[in-house]
């Protein structure tokens, strides 16, 4: 006497184009934000970085990726021989150096 019959719902039909929309508008948002706060920054400073490599000749001080610094001694296509010390040169992988140093900006190593 006191319980009411419950009816299901009918089903509201397929949905509208609009309402599809509305949907997809956060995951469309979210991938906006992400290309332009983290992956079109990303590639700016890589192709910077390329064309910093790409640009080393003989004389410039170079740091490689295993934290050596040195002066470049000769270019190659693929490899750089580096001077570490008066006498005592290396043979890096291009690809490996990680930074061109600024011999302006350069402080010396011993102050």
């Amino acid at each position: 006497m006191f319980i009411s019959p419950a009816f299901a719902q009918t089903a509201g039909g397929q949905a509208s184009g609009a309402s599809v929309l509305v949907q997809m508008a956060p995951l469309v948002l979210i991938f906006v934000v992400f290309y332009f706060l983290l992956i079109r920054p990303q590639q700016k400073k890589m192709k910077e970085h390329k064309a910093k490599i790409d640009a080393v000749k003989k004389g410039d001080q170079v740091v490689t990726g295993g934290g050596l610094v040195g002066k470049v001694t000769r270019v190659d296509d693929l490899y750089v021989d580096v001077e570490l010390a008066p006498g005592m040169k290396v043979k890096a992988v291009r690809t490996t150096l990680t930074d061109v140093i600024d011999p302006m900006t350069a402080k010396p190593a011993n102050d």
